[in-house]
């Protein structure tokens, strides 16, 4: 089996498990799941410089986990449920995929100690 050699236009999918590898950006998303926040709302928990968490929040919205909207001077921020969705469904069919390789195994050394007895 060989890797695929990496791609000018990855797909989707990369961005939203690229966002998520960082624990930061992970946090925002856990925190959007309850509501809309503001940026300083979101920003408040985090130790960082607003400019230096508003690249988080460009991160998220690049790959379009979250999206904003602009009220006067106020940016909110909601999170976006498809790009989710895309990765659970990845998630969803490698473990479904090792799940019958483990079960092949299992039926082979069951096999295995049959023909031993």
């Amino acid at each position: 089996m060989s890797l695929q050699a990496v791609s000018p236009n990855p797909p989707p999918i990369d961005g939203i498990f690229r966002a998520l590898a960082d624990p930061t950006r992970r946090r925002v998303v856990e925190r959007l799941n309850r509501s809309p926040a503001s940026v300083s709302e979101l920003a408040e928990p985090f130790g960082m410089t607003l400019p230096s968490f508003v690249e988080h929040l460009k991160v998220l919205e690049g790959c379009g986990l979250v999206q904003s909207q602009k009220s006067g001077r106020v940016r909110t921020y909601s999170l976006s449920p498809e790009p989710l969705k895309l990765a659970e469904n990845w998630l969803a069919e490698q473990r479904a995929l090792w799940e019958r390789r483990l079960d092949q195994f299992d039926a082979y050394v069951m096999s295995l100690k049959e023909s031993e007895k």
